[in-house]
């Protein structure tokens, strides 16, 4: 009977072990958005974090009709990278990300965690004409 309650309590350490590690160390998914960078801000009570917004063109919207713009959360855990988004509050951005299952508090408040600074461009218009596709 010893041996059995082994067992079982190993397997299940190992179970709770591989759900951990997945929910909260797995990458689920990764790649880039592009748009200009709306807040960026360091702030916790415990585990301070960077943690940023930014708004991408066109809208979205959960419900038929409406209009919201589309907006980006994430957290920067590189103080290199979080330096850079500093300095380029307003300009537009393309960022790389990754995103997990799951946060954790000292990763930030947000699965999406920027990992890089691709390019930063100024947003200015000189004509003040409005955007258009090229």
């Amino acid at each position: 009977m010893k041996k059995f309650a082994w067992i079982t309590g190993l397997i299940l350490i190992a179970v709770l072990g591989i759900f951990f590690w997945w929910k909260f160390y797995f990458v689920f998914g990764e790649g880039v958005k592009a748009g200009s960078l709306n807040y960026f801000v360091k702030k916790g009570v415990i585990f301070k974090t960077w943690e940023g917004r930014m708004v991408q063109e066109g809208f979205q919207s959960p419900t038929s009709g409406a209009l919201q713009s589309n907006e980006f959360r994430f957290s920067v855990t590189d103080p290199e990278v979080a330096a850079i988004l500093e300095r380029n509050s307003g300009k537009h951005l393309e960022l790389r990300y990754q995103e997990y299952n799951g946060m954790l508090p000292w990763r930030g408040t947000s699965v999406f965690v920027v990992t890089e600074v691709i390019n930063a461009t100024s947003t200015s218009q000189t004509d003040g004409s409005l955007p258009y596709d090229r």
